[in-house]
């Protein structure tokens, strides 16, 4: 299939007719952001933002109350731990700053997640 100037292909197929298909790969810390009721993780982004690593050390407990993450072929246990890990990163880097800017994309991460699930959009995409 020859595409000339002006030619429009279809978004998420390619020029020759292939669906293509866009997947953010995450790291394990990352997929282990639980998807949360949209409250609590406005509240866990508050946290986050005014001490470093408190909201994500509350959204680890959320886990444990059976809020889904990107990592369902992990133990429940596992994905609470990665959580509390990445919580203790940000408080041990708040110092540098480092932490404290983690701490608050982390915190956005966790609204954007709560969007969706409010929203039904697949958590895929």
């Amino acid at each position: 299939m020859d595409l000339k100037e002006g030619d429009v292909v279809e978004k998420g197929t390619s020029a020759s007719g292939v669906v293509v298909q866009v997947r953010e790969k995450k790291g394990p810390l990352r997929a282990a952001i639980p998807y949360m009721p949209f409250p609590v993780a406005v509240i866990c982004l508050f946290l986050n933002t005014f001490v470093p690593g408190l909201g994500t050390f509350v959204s680890a407990f959320t886990v444990l109350c059976g809020a889904r993450t990107d990592l369902p072929d992990r133990h429940i246990c596992c994905v609470f731990w990665l959580n509390i890990a990445a919580a203790l990163i940000q408080i041990l880097t708040a110092i540098v700053m480092v932490g404290w800017i983690m701490s608050i994309f982390w915190g956005m991460d966790m609204v954007i997640l709560a969007s969706y699930k409010e929203q039904g959009i697949p958590q895929q995409l």
